[in-house]
Parts: C-alpha cells; structure tokens; sequence
C-alpha cells in the first residue's frame, strides 16, 4: 500500500486540478468579459451550426463610437488590417505576413456578404452575414470542423461601445475534440488579445480625434469675435 501512495496521491492531484479547470478555469476561459445576458442571449449567426460542440462569448467595452469600431472590423485579415492579437505568433503561423494595422485603412473599409476575409495560409473567413455598425458573421470550414465568429457591436452611449464575440464550433472528428480542448488556454489569450486589440485601437483613434477637435476649435477661438456682452461694456 505504501509503495502505491505516490500514485494514489498523484492521481488525486490531477483529477482535482482537472475538476478545477472544466469546472472554473475554462468557463471563465469561454465567458470572458461578458455578462450572463450577453451569454445566455441570442445571436446573429447562432442558427448557422445548429449543435455545437462548444460556445464561447466574451466581450470588452470600448470607449469609442460603434461607427469607429466597425472601422477596425472591416478591415481585418491578411495583408489587410491584421487580426490585433499577438502578430509574432500570426506570423509565425503565416495567418499574417506583417503586423497588424495601427490606423484605419481607407481602401479596405468595404465587405459584403459574400466576401471572404483572407487568411494567410487559410482557410479564408467567409462573410455570411453583416450589417454596418452592428454585426459581422463568418462561417469556417474545414476537414472534420466548422465554426462561427460573429462580432456584434451594442451603443452603450454616444461614447461606448459593447463589442461582444460569439465563437461556435463543431468537431465532427473525436480526436479533434481532445486536441481543441488541449489548445484552450492557447484560443482564450489569442481571442482576448484579439478583442483587447482593437479596443486599444479604437479608443487611441477616438481619443486623437476628440484631441484633434479641441485643438481646432481652441485655434478658431482666436478669430471669433468678442461677445456682443464685451462690447457693450467696452462702448460704455
């Protein structure tokens, strides 16, 4: 008995850090930033794969226009805008063959359904459904899976925006299955570096402007006029 003790104890350890992990760690890995609401809630896109083999919704809040987010969406992909997450390890990939953009790049700012957003050495992001300043939906297939990115953009106020990221996958393979659970950790830092990406570039984007902004209007002031208010009390 005592000779196995190391073993039963070992065993112990990892069971209890695997009901650790399925049980706190990788719900927290699938719901990241995102309120019950936002995860029980209906989606554009959910109808696209009926019964997936897994859900993730994560979100951020950006403090930026839904127009000026949307912006950074379109322009997502290969040689186009990026993908804002770890760019080394998209390169290294070949998802990207440069860094992702840190502006808004006008010639790219046009996607219709139909369209696929490029992907380096693939498969390419199909859009299958989109709605200007409100959504983005892209179906993924390849061999023995298929999944769903659905980017929904929700006006907290004039000046905030809920980006909120819906992921549904289906494995049609076993093995598949095993090996996508051993890359969580891995998708998780990626897709919240991904969500953390543009709302750094939205929010520095937003900011500039409103600085623009009241630079401009603090060198038209110097032209305006006097109030008529100063004028009389000078005539007097």
């Amino acid at each position: 008995m005592t000779a196995f003790a190391p073993l039963i104890l070992g065993a112990g350890m990892a069971a209890a850090l695997a009901a650790s992990y399925w049980l706190a760690i990788r719900p927290w890995f699938l719901t990241w930033g995102a309120t019950p609401s936002e995860i029980a809630a209906s989606m554009t896109g959910d109808d696209v794969i009926s019964h997936p083999t897994e859900v993730s919704t994560r979100a951020v809040t950006i403090k930026a226009q839904t127009e000026d987010v949307w912006s950074w969406l379109v322009q997502m992909g290969y040689q186009r805008g990026g993908l804002y997450t770890y760019d080394c390890i998209d390169q290294l990939l070949g998802a990207l063959d440069r860094p992702s953009a840190e502006r808004i790049v006008p010639q790219f700012q046009h996607l219709e359904v139909g369209d696929a957003i490029p992907i380096g050495n693939g498969p390419d992001w199909p859009v299958i459904d989109l709605e200007p300043n409100r959504f983005l939906v892209v179906h993924i297939q390849e061999r023995g899976m298929e999944y769903t990115w659905a980017w929904v953009l929700n006006e907290l106020d004039e000046s905030h925006t809920r980006l909120v990221l819906r992921i549904r996958s289906r494995l049609t393979r076993p093995l598949l299955a095993v090996l996508f659970h051993l890359v969580d950790a891995g998708s998780f830092m990626m897709t919240r570096q991904h969500l953390l990406g543009i709302k750094r570039r939205a929010e520095v984007a937003a900011w500039q402007s409103e600085e623009w902004l009241t630079a401009g209007l603090q060198r038209v002031s110097w032209y305006l006029p006097p109030s008529s208010s100063r004028q009389r009390r000078t005539t007097l």
